[in-house]
């Protein structure tokens, strides 16, 4: 009896991992067990950076905050915990926006706080 191998699945999987590599350099692209190890190497790297994304951000925000309170003469822990205490709930996101885009509005919040 013949051995049966399943070349249609196979073949499909090998088409779809070099359809990911498409864009790589050299060897990448097109050998197989080369751009195998890429595109799972490139999917780690995807996975772990969409949580580094958030944490990335947060800091950036974090920063934009603290120095639009310290040109007015505050910290920024200093200004988390006033807001926390005026029942003030806005997230940085939105903080770090307002400080950015509309510092009237950010002074105002700052006002009161104070």
């Amino acid at each position: 009896m013949p051995r049966s191998v399943n070349h249609v699945a196979s073949k499909k999987r090998r088409k779809k991992v070099l359809k990911m590599a498409k864009g790589y350099f050299g060897r990448r692209k097109n050998v197989w067990t080369v751009a195998k190890n890429t595109v799972e190497k490139g999917l780690v790297f995807a996975y772990r950076d969409r949580k580094q994304k958030k944490r990335n951000f947060r800091g950036i925000w974090i920063q934009r905050i603290n120095a639009a309170v310290r040109a007015q003469g505050l910290s920024y822990s200093q200004f988390i915990h006033k807001l926390k205490m005026n029942n003030i709930e806005l997230n940085r996101k939105a903080l770090a926006d307002l400080a950015l885009n509309n510092p009237e509005a950010f002074k105002a919040i700052l006002q009161k706080v104070a």
